[in-house]
This record gives structure tokens, C-alpha cells and sequence, in this order.
């Protein structure tokens, strides 16, 4: 049995859950609402303000789901509530970013400057030229469009020029040395 899958789901106040008979969760918050299927092996209980994720049978398979399962319900939680963010640094001469209406406009030394659309329920902030914060409820979709934004210019492996993770260390190799 899964360690994280047997922890039970504080829900806090202001967070309304709701599961149907056919294992949709459905989580409303102050932040907006997600709902999400979960696999029919799993048991879902709702009760005195917490969520318990119990697997059916104890096959291996249905273990493997259990942990899952907590996980993906914890953080619709956790994004009703407080919301999830990811942080982009951008490096490189002349590479920058700025927000026109609801698009972030990359100019990372193409010969144009690339547009990328706020997807529905994420929106991005760009507190200076070379930092891009991408917001939302959602994780996986978070992540996802972090990890698009990043895509368009990935850091260089010698100079380090990019768009990369805050969190992201980069270890540059070492460019060629002259014979003598």
C-alpha cells in the first residue's frame, strides 16, 4: 500500500468537494473550479472536512494508482486555494520578453519576435524584461505551459543563453581549447 495514498486531504474553508458515482471529483474553490475522472479502482470518501483515497482490491496496479490518485486530488486542492506558478529566466544580449494584452512576445534572436497565446486559466507576468512567471490553477497545465514558453529558445549548453527554470542550475561545458 502506498505511504502518500494512505495520508488523508485537509480540505480547507471556503473548498466545496463533490464525487459522483462514477469517480468525478469535482473541487470549487476561491480561486475557480477543476474537475477531474479518477480510475474506477480507486474509492474516494469525503467526510469532517477531509478526502480518503482507498484502492479497491490490492492488486499491483491499483497500488501503483493509489499514491497517484492522492496526489492529483491534493493539488486540485492546493490550486482551488492558493494557485501554482513557475518562474522563467531569461539570458542572453537582447533577449527579453513583454506581455501585450493577453500574449507574451519573446525576442530571443530570431529573426522575429514569437507570440505565445495565454491558454484558458493561465495568464503570465512579466515583472521585468528577462523574468517571465507563468500562474494558474492548474498544475499539469502550468507545467505544460511553462515548459512550451521554454521550448521556444532552449538554453545553449556553452553560453548558457535561454529561457530556463528559476530553479534550473545549468552546468556549461567547456568551449574548445587552441592547440599550441
Amino acid at each position: 500500500m502506498s505511504r502518500i495514498g494512505k495520508k488523508p486531504i485537509d480540505i480547507p474553508a471556503g473548498v466545496t468537494v463533490t464525487v459522483t458515482p462514477d469517480n468525478m471529483i469535482k473541487v470549487k474553490g476561491p480561486k475557480g473550479e477543476l474537475s477531474r475522472s479518477i480510475h474506477r479502482n480507486m474509492n474516494i470518501a469525503v467526510e469532517n472536512n477531509t478526502i480518503t483515497v482507498m484502492p479497491k482490491s490490492d492488486s499491483k496496479q491499483d497500488n501503483a494508482l493509489h499514491g497517484l490518485t492522492r496526489t492529483l486530488i491534493y493539488n486540485m486542492v492546493e490550486g482551488v486555494t492558493n494557485g501554482f506558478q513557475k518562474g522563467l529566466d531569461i539570458n542572453g544580449v537582447g533577449y527579453r520578453a513583454q506581455k501585450q494584452g493577453n500574449k507574451l512576445v519573446l525576442t530571443v534572436g530570431y529573426s522575429h519576435p514569437v507570440e505565445i497565446e495565454e491558454a484558458q486559466g493561465i495568464t503570465f507576468e512579466v515583472p521585468s524584461p528577462n523574468k517571465i512567471i507563468v500562474k494558474g490553477i492548474d498544475k499539469e497545465k502550468v507545467g505544460a505551459v511553462a515548459a512550451n514558453v521554454r521550448a521556444v529558445r532552449v538554453p545553449d549548453a556553452y553560453h548558457g543563453k535561454g529561457i530556463k527554470y528559476e530553479t534550473e542550475v545549468l552546468k556549461l561545458k567547456e568551449g574548445k581549447t587552441g592547440k599550441k
